[in-house]
């Protein structure tokens, strides 16, 4: 009895590790891997350390702040926002202030907040996650439910985009959701984020061009409908531009504005969504087949200039009655121009222009266009604010500014340099809770942001979540109400390049209206 029940201890015991590095040793003698065939045990081990670098390295190894995309700081900073509405630090600042970058200039005699021009009046219900107590392992939590204020601009203030159209769009706030398609992102998201939107008020959402889906209406945010050259949901059945479908998407209240895509950052090669995330639903949105990979092109088919393209965003203005604009990344000055020129020539101008970053991308992009293809956001920015007041049509469009833009004082600083609103598609999917687990293209998120598998969004609680979405972005105003404050001025409306100077590596600084002075129109 003793000996079999040794035997059985020994199969059990030295079995299965047997099966094990043997299974490990026949697959070592694959042609595939060259480490693995020369050292078979401890190739396999350089394998599995090589697969949890990443995670290695932006939890332990990382400095604070040099993670990319994000910085841990960056990333902390923005959960605190959103789960406690608090941006407090201790200690000081971790920027890397040795570094070439861009500071906003105080004022010797900055404004109290009741000299602020805000819109305060309407508080709002909300709810915040407060610390209890926090151990070495655990932390204590509670969740408090207050009367919260919203940093709304004053009506004085208030952005009117499209002012010609038959329904202008009226901005109280300067920072929203940035494109993220459903179908790249899941119904769980989309409703999150459009009902935070919706209760902080004056934001939005951008559908992306994946199209409006039942998702993004059932919100009740308001909603900026992209088109992109896919004609996702705006395409009839040979793949054509739908004029009618168009206007079946203006008559919808909740949508307030169209976007053009003729460009996106880290995507100017055009979308690309994985067959495996093309659910019923996204197909439904997308008016494409169930499970097929979708590549969308990178310009619109029947726009080769920019004459053509101009007269199509009349067509929509004058059909739809509601503002249109334009999203693209911006290559140098040179490029702009003709597009500038025609429209003075046709009297024909977007109701407003996105300027997004080549360092966007919130879902799956190609490397090479990522790091390699058009401008960063700041001088993006600078170029198309130039160029356009040289021209003199500067006053003729709204300008957005999307790229990394996840914090007050970035966006602060993306007002100054011209834009007059900011987007975000980042800073939303961590609001959400997003950890950069970069799983984007997988469909595989930890998170169930980026995914449309019923499985993996169940991570995703859009109840609890969407108080969190609220709290950034209210979060968010009230920063950039405190920073023009510091500034000097009464709201964030006010914000110029002689608030932001460029401190360089060796330490000498100028500010920027000073190193890029505003052109004279016509110049």
């Amino acid at each position: 009895m003793l000996i079999t029940i040794l035997i059985v201890l020994l199969v059990v015991v030295l079995v299965p590790p047997l099966v094990f590095f043997g299974y490990m040793y026949v697959l070592s003698k694959q042609p595939k891997h060259s480490v693995i065939r020369a050292h078979p045990f401890l190739g396999w081990i350089r394998y599995l350390l090589e697969k949890l670098g990443p995670e290695f390295r932006q939890y332990w190894f990382d400095n604070d702040t040099e993670g990319k995309p994000f910085s841990r700081a960056d990333f902390v900073g923005l959960v605190y926002a959103a789960k406690y509405r608090t941006d407090l630090i201790s200690f000081g600042g971790r920027r890397d202030y040795e570094k070439p970058g861009y500071y906003l200039s105080n004022a010797m005699f900055p404004k109290l907040t009741g000299e602020l021009r805000v819109d305060n009046a309407v508080v709002r219900q909300g709810r915040r996650y407060v610390i209890m107590d926090e151990g070495l392992f655990t932390r204590r939590e509670k969740i408090v439910e207050e009367q919260v204020r919203p940093w709304l601009l004053h009506d004085d203030d208030a952005i009117v985009v499209g002012e010609g159209r038959r329904e202008p769009w009226r901005l109280k706030g300067m920072f929203g959701a940035s494109a993220t398609s459903f179908g790249a992102v899941g119904e769980r998201y989309i409703h999150s984020t459009g009902a935070g939107a919706r209760m902080a008020g004056g934001s939005w959402i951008n559908t992306g061009e994946g199209g409006v889906a039942d998702a993004h209406l059932e919100t009740g945010a308001d909603i900026v409908a992209q088109i992109g050259p896919g004609l996702y949901g705006y395409r009839d059945a040979e793949g054509h531009f739908s004029l009618e479908a168009f206007k079946f998407k203006a008559s919808l209240p909740q949508i307030k504005a169209f976007e053009l895509k003729f460009h996106q950052g880290a995507k100017i090669r055009g979308g690309h969504l994985e067959g495996a995330k093309v659910t019923e639903p996204v197909a439904k949105a997308r008016l494409v087949p169930v499970g097929r990979t979708v590549n969308s092109p990178n310009r619109f088919e029947f726009l080769t200039k920019p004459e053509e393209a101009l007269q199509f965003i009349r067509t929509l203005q004058e059909e739809g009655g509601k503002p249109v604009g334009v999203k693209i990344v911006v290559g140098d000055p040179k490029r702009l121009e003709p597009f500038f020129q025609a429209m003075i020539d046709l009297d024909v101008y977007p109701d407003f222009i996105t300027v997004d970053g080549s360092e966007g991308g919130s879902g799956a992009t190609f490397k090479a266009m990522a790091d390699g293809m058009g401008l960063p956001l700041y001088p993006a920015l600078l170029i198309l604010d130039d160029t356009a007041r040289k021209f003199g049509i500067r006053g003729k469009f709204k300008l957005f500014a999307s790229g990394k833009l996840i914090t007050p004082d970035k966006v602060a600083v993306a007002l100054a340099l011209g834009a007059d609103a900011v987007n975000s598609a980042r800073g939303f999917m961590m609001a959400n809770g997003c950890i950069m687990a970069m799983q984007c293209h997988t469909g595989k998120c930890p998170t169930g942001i980026t995914t449309t598998d019923d499985k993996y969004q169940e991570a995703l609680v859009p109840e609890e979540k969407q108080w969190r979405v609220m709290n950034y972005i209210l979060q968010m105003r009230e920063g950039l109400f405190s920073l023009a404050a510091a500034c000097g001025l009464y709201s964030p409306s006010e914000l110029r390049r002689e608030h932001v100077v460029f401190t360089s590596e060796s330490g000498q600084t100028a500010r920027v209206v000073d190193l890029f002075p505003y052109p004279d129109a016509g110049s």
